[in-house]
């Protein structure tokens, strides 16, 4: 027991180091440098001296409180004003409430929902329509903060007969269909005025730059939040296709599916006089490195499985096992192996329960290990293995949890007190079973979002 202990205990600390390194407030930070009346961002140089330029910023996303705090705090008195609509982050160490009451003076503050659009939502929209019509009029800097969750905390319909509820079903069928990231953003691009560089469009004549805290696949930063100020390349998924393979034509309100068949408007022939820059501060990659370092520090033999990011759950979970086993077998009796993976699984909700994909990978490694253990009454064929799945943004599906850690002992302590593991796998509610055994992962909101992290821990013969 207290083997299997150090190892899930291990498991906690990689994930809590991981998820620490990729603070966005300090990501801010790091990127933007302001040295009298020069502001460095990235790699471009403003003149901010003297008055003559202003600056506003918009800040969406489930990183955009943290981000905002941040921009805040450099940039002080030189910020005109600014938007921001996001998850308050809830960690100990945060002090959330003290900065917001800072940004109040500047900012426009909206309490963004995840994954399905409000009111705060429509109203955070209008408000920075409103900051980048004066920004564009006295062709200042705008500074956007765009992190994952954005598509629901910023919207605006395409087709003025559009209500919330249906804007709010839209959603609710898309993020539940089992499609990727892509595929629902490609849809929500189609009738969104926000989304596809709907929001850089409003401001042609300002200049621009992006920071980005990325929850998408390295390389499609155009689809963090659906990509406000980033518009898709030629080769995304095509809407209507999207649609129609996950069935969802006859699911759709009628004024959705009637945006989504006059297709996506074409960029206006407005001169684009300002500059525009984007960057990618914070991503998957980073998240993983982290932990891969971690887990190396804890004497661990370490492999990154990337190629294994977006799979079904099912598949994904039966890969990461398989590799897992055949790491711990090549490293020999003596060595502690760490399998790492990133990404988000395909995941269709198939029930009414609680949970997400991160414990529902969980429930399907418990499962998987219990079939190899040998419940006759003789000693275990498989040795320590602790597999943890977590959101880092701290919230998976419609739980309070990151997610849970599973090991091959898991399903033998929820059969003592009654649980049923496979029909809490049918009804989605993989968080209520872990709840009750203790193995969920608490973190509140983090105010950060880079995708998931999952880390397998083996020791001894697999």
């Amino acid at each position: 027991m207290s083997d299997r202990n150090n190892l899930s205990d291990a498991a906690r600390q990689i994930f809590t180091h991981a998820l620490k390194a990729v603070d966005a407030n300090t990501s801010v930070r790091n990127a933007i440098r302001l040295d009298d009346s020069r502001l460095v961002i990235g790699d471009t140089t403003f003149d901010v001296g003297s008055g003559l330029s202003e600056i506003f910023a918009v800040a969406v996303g489930k990183a955009a409180f943290q981000m905002a705090m941040a921009l805040d705090a450099i940039l002080g008195h030189r910020l005109t004003c600014g938007v921001v609509s996001g998850t308050i982050p809830n960690r100990p160490d945060d002090e959330a409430s003290t900065t917001s009451n800072t940004l109040a003076k500047r900012w426009r503050v909206f309490r963004g929902s995840h994954p399905l659009p409000t009111e705060e939502s429509l109203a955070a929209a209008s408000a920075s329509f409103e900051l980048l019509k004066r920004a564009n009029k006295r062709g200042a800097l705008v500074i956007f903060l765009i992190s994952g969750g954005g598509s629901a905390m910023i919207e605006w319909p395409r087709d003025e007969q559009t209500t919330l509820a249906d804007l709010r079903l839209a959603n609710h069928r898309l993020v539940t269909c089992g499609a990727t990231i892509g595929e629902i953003n490609a849809v929500r691009r189609a009738f969104s005025e926000v989304k596809g560089g709907g929001l850089s469009r409003r401001a042609p004549l300002a200049d621009q730059i992006s920071l980005i805290v990325s929850d998408t696949a390295g390389g499609e930063e155009w689809n963090v939040a659906s990509g406000p100020t980033l518009g898709p390349p030629s080769g995304a998924p095509d809407a209507r296709s999207v649609v129609e393979s996950y069935g969802l034509t006859s699911q759709l309100p009628e004024s959705i599916r009637r945006a989504i068949e006059r297709g996506i408007r074409k960029n206006d022939n407005q001169s684009q006089a300002g500059i525009r820059r984007h960057h990618v501060l914070l991503d998957n990659e980073r998240v993983i490195e982290e932990a891969a370092g971690a887990a190396r520090e804890r004497d661990f033999k370490v492999e990154i499985a990337r190629d294994i990011t977006e799979q079904h759950v099912t598949e994904g979970c039966h890969l990461l096992l398989t590799r897992l086993r055949e790491l711990r077998r090549l490293a020999g009796r003596e060595g502690n192996v760490c399998l790492i993976s990133g990404g988000e699984f395909k995941c269709p909700v198939r029930g009414p329960g609680v949970g997400g994909r991160n414990a529902e990978s969980a429930l399907r490694w418990a499962i998987a290990l219990d079939a190899r253990l040998d419940h006759s009454g003789a000693s275990p064929t498989l040795s320590r293995v602790v597999a943890l799945s977590a959101g880092t943004d701290g919230i998976d599906g419609n739980s309070s949890a990151a997610g849970a850690l599973a090991d091959e002992l898991t399903l033998s302590r929820a059969r003592l007190i009654g649980l049923d593991a496979q029909a809490s796998l049918e009804a989605s509610d993989a968080y209520t079973f872990f709840a009750a055994l203790g193995d969920t992962l608490i973190t509140g909101a983090t105010g950060t979002n880079v995708r998931d992290l999952r880390v397998l821990l083996a020791r001894e013969e697999v």
